[in-house]
């Protein structure tokens, strides 16, 4: 049972490891874990993003001050920008009324 445990969370620590971390949805300590990153470029990141919104391609971490090309070349493979949240369904106009469930006590029996 004990090596069976071992298997199952040495490979959930695999996986992880080669898991592409989001640079618009990672926390700082996430950010970390990256080649190249520390905490001042945690931060960095975590700034950029919060007063120039999301990074659009992989690319645009370049534009974090202290990270520059041969840093993005040591990250490409390790990060990712996918969405930040998933797609929540659009509302549609409609020019039906909601309806609204009847109260118990206005049915009559």
């Amino acid at each position: 049972m004990k090596k069976f445990l071992f298997v199952l969370i040495s490979l959930c620590s695999f996986v992880y490891a080669f898991a592409a971390v989001n640079i618009n949805t990672a926390n700082t300590k996430e950010l970390e874990t990256l080649p190249s990153i520390g905490p001042v470029k945690a931060k960095a990141i975590d700034e950029y993003r919060r007063e120039n919104g999301l990074f659009k391609s992989k690319e645009d971490i370049i534009k974090v001050k202290g990270i520059g090309p041969a840093t993005y070349e040591k990250l490409k493979n390790h990060i990712t920008v996918g969405q930040a949240n998933p797609k929540l369904p659009v509302a549609t106009s409609s020019s039906r009324k909601p309806k609204y469930a009847v109260p118990a006590t206005a049915v009559s029996k």
